[in-house]
């Protein structure tokens, strides 16, 4: 499945079990374009004790993440779809937390998800980046490759590091995207947003995700970019903001009870069988 070209292969686990050791070698492998089926990586959907359908998310280095807005919508979609959940909107348990996601459907399909993200967090200690705990980091110089740009670094369960430019186009994302993801500023690593703003209620978006690279979309990543705008006056609070990605439109609200809400489709593209060994 997909939520705007931002692709992962899910594995339902309420129907078998998969041993904890075969996880991130298996998300190697079923990643890789040549030998596997290619995708961002891989996303597990199991049983949960803390909500009605729980989420594991495995980047394509094997790594783990917390969060993936564009996954939560797809799970949203397959749990509906599927009959594991019965009811529109229901609970997701990420290891960033539970969150709420609402299905919209056209006949018995689901064509779009709302996700309430929660919460962002804005103390350093929260993203987490090195410095005093308890600033937030809002437009703050952040010396790189002999220059410094301005950065904003928001938690949406996961970590992001927003960088606001004139042009889209002009974005230095595959030059200093890998070297800011593994900059030592940032301990557990973090997603690189680069954010062109187009008026307050949009804007142009691209993004280096932490373990995966340049990705189509990322939807944490939109609602960080969001964030980040209206902590630098450049959008505002309540309203919603469409964020254009590589791999189409989100549309993101920050709203007065500082949740912030995604809204977005998701795609089923392809069902079978995986033929995997692992020695």
């Amino acid at each position: 499945m997909h939520g705007l070209g931002n692709s992962y292969i899910y594995i339902d686990l309420f129907s078998f079990h998969l041993e904890e050791s075969k996880l991130a070698p298996l998300a190697i492998d079923v990643a890789n374009v040549n030998t596997g089926i290619g995708s961002d990586g891989l996303i597990l959907i199991h049983p949960s004790e803390k909500a009605d359908v729980g989420m594991r998310i495995f980047n394509k280095d094997g790594s783990e993440g917390k969060n993936c807005g564009n996954g939560l919508r797809c799970v949203a979609k397959y749990a509906y779809e599927q009959g594991i959940v019965t009811t529109k909107t229901f609970t997701i348990e990420t290891k960033g937390g539970n969150v709420t996601a609402e299905v919209h459907l056209i006949g018995e399909c689901v064509d779009e998800v709302t996700v309430d993200m929660g919460e962002p967090q804005l103390r350093r200690e929260q993203i987490p980046m090195l410095g005093n705990p308890n600033e937030r980091v809002i437009a703050e110089p952040f010396p790189i490759e002999e220059q410094s740009i301005e950065v904003t670094a928001v938690s949406m369960g996961n970590p992001h590091a927003i960088f606001f430019v004139p042009t889209i186009e002009q974005a230095p994302l595959s030059k200093l995207g890998p070297v800011i993801t593994s900059d030592q500023r940032f301990p557990e690593g973090v997603n690189v947003e680069f954010v062109e703003v187009v008026n307050k209620q949009e804007m142009h978006f691209r993004v280096w995700e932490r373990g995966s690279g340049i990705t189509q979309a990322c939807g944490t990543g939109a609602c960080a970019a969001v964030v980040a705008a209206i902590l630098n006056g450049l959008a505002e609070k309540e309203k919603e903001v469409c964020v254009h990605l590589s791999g189409g439109d989100l549309f993101i609200k920050w709203s007065k009870d500082s949740h912030v809400w995604m809204r977005g489709k998701a795609e089923t593209t392809a069902t079978g069988v995986f033929e995997w060994t692992n020695e």
